[in-house]
């Protein structure tokens, strides 16, 4: 008996030695390899963008029209859209990818569940997922694809935007790992700014949401959060939190925020009276029903000239089937599969493209039947949108032999509108290099949707041969 005792406490010091030499995980070292992984996902190098751009094209014509009376202008709505609509979602919401862009851009909808952009690069997917068949968007005018594009709110500070994903293909016992997260992810976000979607502030983690110096400096901790998550990519748009002023206030004294949006004492947007570049300036919103949206909200503003009309702008929560089914019902009445009237687009996209439209230029020169333009952009702080619509009054496509355009030109498309013919320029750097990102993806995997996806992101760039290379790819 005695032996035993003995022989128990040999094993059981052992056993404690043996337990205490074991070397437990290192927090900061997961860490690290946490956000290595991340850095190793692909995201559009915003941080080195095209700013205060300067681009030239140049147009040759077959004789029949005096360029010398030409009008170039850039006009209220790219695309020369007639009336304009925003969706921002607040509360950083899972659902904001799993839902949202999952409707916009093809990708698979669950009415119980959620999924993060791993498990659905796995195709590890909730058991009820169902396809609307399509994407949500409208045109750019000239047949090009343009798909909707909303704001979804960040929440920097809150650590739980750094969870991990689970993936476990085909494991059926339980779907836990669909559940609802907290709220998005860095990875979901990253994959939402890749299809061309906008970001903005919302609450930050101050003791005191009454102080504007504590809310001033939570807006710094959170933008450093940002552009070290983001990898450079800064936030420069504001979704007021829960009907709180100080926010605004502070917002004001805060350079980086360029452009709000609230419910309450609000300057309500009427894009075709917009004489100025819109800075600071605390733009309206309503949190409407997907009801709202495909009724009387929508048909009050279309029954009014569109000189009149005011832009709708929903704010919501979380989104489910119903908020679908509105999105569903915009693309097939205004959108590509309607009329192909509405601009959707986020309120980074649009205070860009104003700013352009008040602070830019295009000249013209005329050298026998050659028209040429020079467009200036000028940038703001975090800019990412170089784009912009140019009409030519007084032109029609039919009397173009040729165009050609510099190298800051990326993105080119042109065709006659009511009043001559319009160009569709994109200067954004890196064009080339994100439609071949989305070619690998779909000969890495060739499913519909990525083959959706490589012709929607190929489809942007000017007439090339690289432009046609990508396309001999996926054919």
């Amino acid at each position: 008996m005695k032996r035993k005792i003995i022989n128990i406490v040999i094993f059981s010091l052992l056993l404690f030695l043996s337990v205490s030499c074991v070397k437990f995980p290192d927090a900061d070292k997961i860490n690290k390899e946490r956000e290595e992984k991340r850095s190793a996902a692909y995201l559009y190098a915003f941080n080195n963008e095209s700013q205060n751009t300067v681009a030239e094209i140049t147009i040759q014509t077959d004789g029949s029209t005096d360029l010398s009376v030409v009008d170039a202008e850039i006009p209220y709505l790219k695309y020369n859209k007639s009336w304009l609509f925003f969706l921002t979602q607040d509360d950083c919401k899972h659902d904001a990818f799993s839902c949202t862009w999952a409707a916009i851009n093809g990708k698979p909808l669950s009415r119980q569940y959620c999924y993060d952009v791993a498990q659905l690069k796995a195709g590890d997917l909730p058991p009820d997922v169902y396809y609307l068949g399509k994407t949500l968007g409208s045109t750019d005018g000239t047949g090009n694809e343009v798909r909707f594009s909303f704001t979804t709110t960040l929440a920097p500070e809150w650590k739980w935007m750094d969870a991990e994903t689970i993936v476990q293909i085909g494991y059926k016992v339980d779907y836990a790992r669909f559940y609802m997260k907290s709220g998005l992810i860095w990875d979901n976000v990253i994959e939402i700014l890749n299809y061309g979607n906008g970001i903005a502030f919302h609450d930050v983690k101050t003791s005191d949401e009454n102080s504007l110096d504590s809310i001033i400096k939570h807006y710094k901790i959170s933008q450093d959060i940002i552009l070290s998550k983001l990898s450079g990519r800064g936030c420069k748009t504001l979704a007021e939190p829960n009907g709180n002023k100080a926010y605004v206030t502070a917002a004001l004294s805060y350079d980086p925020i360029q452009t709000m949006t609230a419910q309450n004492e609000t300057v309500v947007l009427y894009p075709f009276q917009v004489k100025d570049d819109l800075h600071k300036q605390l733009l309206g919103r309503g949190f409407y029903s997907p009801e709202d949206i495909m009724g009387g909200t929508t048909e009050a503003q279309l029954k009014l000239r569109k000189e009149e009309r005011a832009a709708i702008h929903v704010g919501v929560h979380g989104t489910n089937y119903d908020w679908v089914s509105a999105l569903l019902w915009l693309n097939d009445t205004y959108g590509k599969d309607g009329d192909d009237s509405v601009w959707f687009t986020s309120m980074e996209e649009y205070y860009e493209y104003n700013y352009y439209r008040i602070h830019g230029s295009v000249q013209k020169s005329v050298n026998n039947n050659t028209l040429k333009l020079t467009i200036n952009l000028p940038s703001g702080k975090y800019f990412y949108y170089p784009s912009i619509t140019v009409n030519l009054k007084g032109l029609n496509k039919g009397n173009i032999t040729s165009v050609s355009s510099t190298d800051q030109v990326t993105g080119l498309s042109y065709g006659d509108y009511e009043g001559g013919v319009m160009f569709n320029i994109n200067c954004r750097k890196f064009l080339v290099e994100h439609a071949t990102h989305f070619v690998e993806q779909y000969e890495n995997n060739k499913t519909n949707s990525n083959l959706a996806d490589a012709h929607y992101f190929v489809n942007m760039l000017k007439e090339s041969a690289k432009k046609q290379e990508l396309l001999n790819r996926i054919k």
